[in-house]
């Protein structure tokens, strides 16, 4: 990408090295770039006056929070490459191939964690409605809030899916007298889960699991070895993700 957009600019070709040299002299390094969730500006307005209505609540306040969400896992396939060396008979071997697949398997997870623990994990194939996500919340949201808080006063935490507002949903939780922290949309920059993706997500790229079975196999492995310093350290900071996004008035926090 930056040897693009070098020639492009001074409108010569350069090599590789030369590129990397200068990169160097400059004391730059090449890094990959952060995402961020667009938001308008409604959304940014209330992300906005989300976090500074929440600004007050100290640390001990969000280690009481259960934090849940979904997340897409697909088998990483990946490529063999562009060239190859071959001969011209072997034209046909398929070890010369270039692998390509047009929808790779997936698997879809939810789960859920605090500062205390992970809790449990759930993975299935395809969609989800209203009707599975309040199968999910009673098979493996209620025991792990049970086991990770065991009586304490706690607040579950989900975002704004369709399946989590829906009024079943809503009615299920409110019989249940679940305490539901109000979530303000496009907000995955505040939760401390989707940094627990992004970590998983970077195991099963280095661990490349060939079939759907070794990617949950994997998936389960690793959700297992988040350690609860690590889990501490997220939602401990909580806090200072409101505060950056209260001073970008409402954009969103790089994560």
């Amino acid at each position: 990408m930056e040897i693009t957009w070098a020639q492009e600019y001074f409108q010569k070709t350069l090599s590789v090295n030369t590129i990397h040299r200068a990169i160097r002299r400059c004391r730059l390094k090449v890094y990959r770039s952060k995402k961020k969730p667009y938001l308008n500006m409604i959304q940014k307005r209330r992300h906005f006056l989300w976090a500074k209505a929440h600004l007050k609540w100290t640390v001990a306040k969000w280690k009481t929070v259960l934090w849940s969400d979904e997340s897409k896992f697909e088998v990483l396939f990946g490529k063999l490459g562009r060239h190859v060396i071959r001969t011209k008979e072997d034209k046909d071997n398929p070890s010369c191939y270039q692998r390509s697949v047009q929808k790779p398997a997936s698997l879809m997870v939810w789960g859920c964690m605090s500062a205390c623990g992970m809790g449990s994990l759930h993975i299935w194939k395809g969609t989800i409605n209203a009707e599975r996500y309040i199968q999910v919340l009673e098979q493996h949201m209620l025991p792990s809030r049970c086991r990770l808080f065991q009586g304490r006063p706690h607040i579950f935490q989900h975002d704004n899916a369709r399946p989590h507002t829906a009024s079943i949903t809503t009615s299920w939780l409110r019989r249940r007298r679940i305490q539901v922290l109000k979530w303000p949309a496009c907000s995955p920059d505040l939760s401390p889960i989707e940094n627990i993706w992004h970590i998983i997500k970077r195991k099963m790229r280095q661990r490349r699991p060939k079939t759907v079975e070794q990617l949950e196999a994997c998936i389960r492995q690793e959700w297992d070895n988040i350690p609860i310093p690590k889990l501490e350290q997220l939602v401990s900071s909580v806090p200072r993700r409101l505060q950056t996004v209260v001073k970008r008035r409402g954009d969103a926090s790089q994560w």
